[in-house]
């Protein structure tokens, strides 16, 4: 397996090389045969290319069978005439990966929840409000005079039925039901559109419970009932929102994987931003990327019959559960005090027993 390993901004690089510690253990103790290809995107690229997303590496993402991409500071690029290209955007639009699928699992000392939430919310990812990224040509933002900005919403009823589907797909696998969250109280057309879709989709899983939600009492149930929900799906900045909220509760943003998921390419990316404020400090969570890159060898393992690949990726999960409930190996966001080295040697040692376990069962 061939994996693009593009670091980003700010902790963006030291997370990264977390990551690929792990993996690299991984590959040697399961025999994945994983390479790795690097280039700079970002910042990074932007001082020595003239642009944050060099065409280089949209070359290499579709020769690649998936792609490690890091936290950028897309907020403090240039604009898009002057080289700032938010490469998480543009993935996800030039290769339409449409599925951002992220797992939201409470843990029992680091949750504020007095409910356990094992969730998955899949989440649209190439069009609704997002101006940067839900036009063919120019911005979905744009300002007719200076006191007055308009912003489109963009909902289409492709982009609707094909996450409903990748959520339907992943309920029917788990305990069967789907949570479809909107406000079409308010937004009529839209997201009618989308409910529409979601409908039609439900169809084809007569096994899986349908439940629609409006987008606030969404938010609130979370807290109120976390172990109610089983697979959500949503529009971009609802799924945006929701997902951010319930891995918070489950404990930190930094503790959620995610991927940006579409027929024939997937990325892996963490849920969190790049946190300029703390780059360099050796003081960064790993783990959202780490199991980010977990989910990245699940997808390609499925998608391609190889169970190497899914072991894997159990056993990296595994290892990193295995490290946080550790105290002394925890971060500070998660109230520790170790450092990012420290708790990805934790991981690390940990995956290194799970294979010995395994082989001596």
């Amino acid at each position: 397996m061939k994996i693009l390993v593009l670091p980003g901004d700010g902790i963006g690089p030291e997370i990264t090389e977390a990551t690929l510690q792990v993996l690299r253990v991984a590959d040697r103790t399961l025999s994945l045969n994983l390479e790795f290809e690097s280039h700079d995107i970002g910042l990074a690229s932007l001082a020595t290319d003239g642009t944050t997303l060099p065409e280089k590496v949209m070359k290499a993402i579709p020769a690649s069978d998936g792609v490690i991409l890091g936290p950028v500071s897309h907020y403090d690029y240039p604009t898009r005439d002057k080289g700032g290209i938010n490469p998480s955007g543009e993935l996800r639009v030039v290769f339409e990966l449409y599925a951002n699928v992220r797992p939201c699992r409470s843990r029992p000392e680091l949750t504020v929840l007095r409910k356990p939430m094992d969730l998955i919310l899949v989440r649209e990812n190439t069009e609704g409000f997002y101006s940067d990224r839900n036009m063919f040509a120019g911005s979905g933002e744009f300002m007719p005079d200076p006191d007055l900005a308009l912003s489109i919403r963009k909902i289409t009823a492709k982009g609707s039925a094909r996450v409903a589907r990748a959520a339907f797909e992943i309920a029917k696998g788990r305990r069967k039901k789907v949570t479809a969250v909107h406000k079409a109280n308010v937004v009529k057309l839209s997201d009618g559109l989308f409910l529409r879709e979601v409908r039609k989709v439900a169809q084809d899983y007569p096994e899986v419970e349908l439940e629609e939600l409006i987008v606030d009492a969404a938010a609130a149930l979370l807290i109120r009932r976390p172990d109610s929900f089983d697979v959500m799906v949503t529009t971009n900045m609802f799924g945006d929102i929701l997902s951010d909220e319930a891995s918070e509760l489950c404990g930190s943003l930094g503790l959620g994987g995610s991927i940006n998921a579409g027929d024939e390419i997937c990325v892996a990316q963490a849920q969190h931003g790049s946190a300029p404020d703390i780059a360099g400090q050796n003081v960064a969570n790993p783990t959202s990327l780490i199991l980010s890159a977990a989910m990245l060898l699940d997808w390609r393992g499925r998608r391609d019959g190889n169970s190497r690949l899914t072991q894997a990726a159990a056993a990296i999960e595994q290892a990193v559960e295995t490290a946080l409930d550790n105290p002394s190996v925890r971060t500070r966001d998660i109230g520790g005090t170790a450092t990012t080295d420290v708790f990805t040697k934790a991981v690390c040692d940990a995956l290194e027993r799970v294979r010995s376990t395994t082989h001596a069962a």
